[in-house]
């Protein structure tokens, strides 16, 4: 199985441009979501941890920014609880897929958090700061603030090129990320 890992700035096409490659594909923010919405194991602690902002099951959005905004511990805390938890669907999700020729890994801190191989393929999406800071001011939840606290804990994008195989320049138009996207497929599978 050939794994193709998207990494890129917050907000620069990553989860659009996973889905493009037509192969299973690992979301690790929709993962996020899910055990925020579905793990009660999870959030028992989450509540001992940080009992101010936890009350109410299942976690939710507005409780989660208010313990990330008060306070970057709080944001280590729940990193903590939450990425063991990933790292458990990851794992599910590569046993399900071995068989398959490719498999795509759609994790914002894949780098930082050392879960890449040698033999993963990376594909950095390189858009421009100014491009994406106006497609995350449409979002509803934007917040500047939480987008400051994540960007603190990840690598510099410098150092995320450097580490690709490939490069996708997303100008936001899908005509040339298609044409990135078949290229790379082509040279890998």
């Amino acid at each position: 199985m050939i794994k193709i890992a998207v990494v890129g700035d917050i907000g620069s096409g990553k989860s659009h441009i996973a889905k493009l490659f037509g192969h299973p594909v690992f979301n690790a923010d929709q993962e996020v979501a899910n055990i925020y919405k579905k793990n009660k194991n999870c959030f028992k602690r989450l509540k001992k941890s940080l009992p101010e902002y936890f009350s109410v099951f299942p976690a939710n959005k507005i409780q989660i920014i208010k313990a990330i905004e008060d306070s970057e511990k709080n944001l280590e805390k729940i990193t903590k609880i939450i990425h063991p938890e990933v790292g458990k669907k990851l794992s599910i999700f590569l046993k399900k897929n071995k068989k398959r020729k490719a498999i795509i890994l759609d994790i914002p801190l894949l780098l930082e958090n050392k879960l890449n191989q040698k033999s993963d393929i990376i594909v950095f999406v390189q858009s421009k700061k100014s491009e994406i800071i106006k497609r995350l001011k449409k979002r509803d939840n934007f917040n500047l603030h939480l987008y400051n606290q994540f960007k603190k804990m990840q690598l510099p994008l410098s150092y995320k090129k450097k580490k690709a195989n490939h490069i996708i320049k997303n100008n936001f138009t899908n005509k040339l990320v298609k044409i990135s996207v078949k290229k790379i497929l082509k040279e890998i599978i």
